[in-house]
């Protein structure tokens, strides 16, 4: 049997002193982070028999941060997910302990966000909120951040000028990316429906606008009709698609820059070609990946959510780290294209 790694042999696979794993090991003086990585790293590579030991000891001594998330109660499948993502986002930080908040509210209801907001920040030193653009949300942003507490928009930009930075994708770039499908894909000019969850939300007025633009500049043949506010819910959706479909028949285009995209996908399946218009929705769900394999729908615009909850949570734990000394910037991240083909 091999005999167990020595400390003198940690110490040499570390580049160290003996004194300095001893000091990592006991905690019997600070030591840089980054030595105590290194020795960390070393002690997994040679299998010191402390590794754990020296990986606890090295959390120990990271700062702590208490971190709230405010999601929609809408669209369980997608928030469920985001949900998941960003507990895991924290839960494997490197360069800090943190401890973890979530709730949930409703996006019809601005005053409960603003309830949430104040009760997720009692409890927490920076959060990051899905909202949509509300002047008492926007008050109640500006007040947490009079007091020090960065709050980040996520998904849907709110509150600018007070809120810390927006983390998300391009939605302009998404409504255009739509539209330049449905152009390219109906196979002749008709008119083309788009359905938001709200005007209250920006990031899904920012999709009409990059929709509408791309069809004024490149594609005026097509008529874009009325945009539907479907409130997100599925029922409306499929109703609303099914009674275009049966007043306009020349319908050979819809996108749902929001939710209720369950909706859209009943009502596809109930329209057999060549009544079936291209069908554009947004986030890759099992649901939405077999509507997709099926040819229900054309194309789905998915968000990252992996990508972007990791990045919010880096932002977070730095605008703490710095004290708020100076804004981080919104970071935007390139959105996902899945086709019949691709998944």
């Amino acid at each position: 049997m091999a005999a167990r790694p020595t400390i003198e042999q940690l110490a040499e696979a570390a580049g160290v002193s003996v004194a300095t794993v001893d000091r990592v090991l006991n905690r019997r003086a600070k030591v840089r982070a980054k030595t105590a990585n290194r020795v960390h790293e070393a002690a997994v590579a040679i299998g010191y028999p402390a590794a754990s030991l020296i990986s606890q000891r090295i959390r120990e001594e990271l700062p702590e941060y208490r971190l709230g998330f405010l999601l929609l109660d809408t669209g369980a499948t997608f928030y469920g997910e985001f949900a998941k993502q960003l507990r895991r986002a924290v839960a494997e930080a490197t360069d800090f302990r943190g401890v973890f908040h979530l709730d949930h509210a409703s996006p019809k209801q601005p005053d409960r966000i603003v309830t949430r907001i104040a009760d997720l920040a009692a409890r927490s030193m920076a959060i990051a909120v899905v909202a949509p653009e509300h002047p008492a949300i926007s008050v109640a942003v500006a007040e947490l951040a009079d007091r020090n507490i960065p709050v980040f928009s996520l998904l849907s930009d709110f509150a600018p000028g007070a809120r810390e930075a927006y983390v998300g994708v391009h939605n302009g770039k998404v409504g255009r990316t739509a539209a330049w499908m449905i152009a390219k894909a109906a196979g002749r000019p008709g008119k083309v429906a788009l359905f938001v969850g709200s005007h209250r939300f920006h990031g899904h007025e920012a999709r009409e606008m990059g929709f509408r633009a791309f069809f004024r500049e490149e594609a005026p043949d097509f008529t874009l009709l009325d945009t539907l506010v479907n409130f997100e819910d599925p029922r409306f959706t499929e109703d609303a698609v099914l009674e275009l479909a049966r007043k306009h028949a020349d319908f050979v285009g819809c996108y749902v820059a929001g939710g209720g995209m369950e909706g859209a996908i009943a009502a596809m399946r109930r329209l057999a070609p060549p009544h079936r218009p291209v069908m554009i929705c947004n986030e890759l769900t099992p649901l939405s990946r077999t509507a997709l394999a099926e040819k229900a729908i054309t194309m789905i615009i998915n968000t990252p959510l992996p990508a972007i909850s990791r990045e919010v949570v880096r932002m977070m734990a730095q605008s703490l780290r710095t004290k708020g000394e100076g804004r981080v910037g919104d970071c935007f991240f390139p959105f996902e294209i899945y086709l019949p083909e691709s998944v």
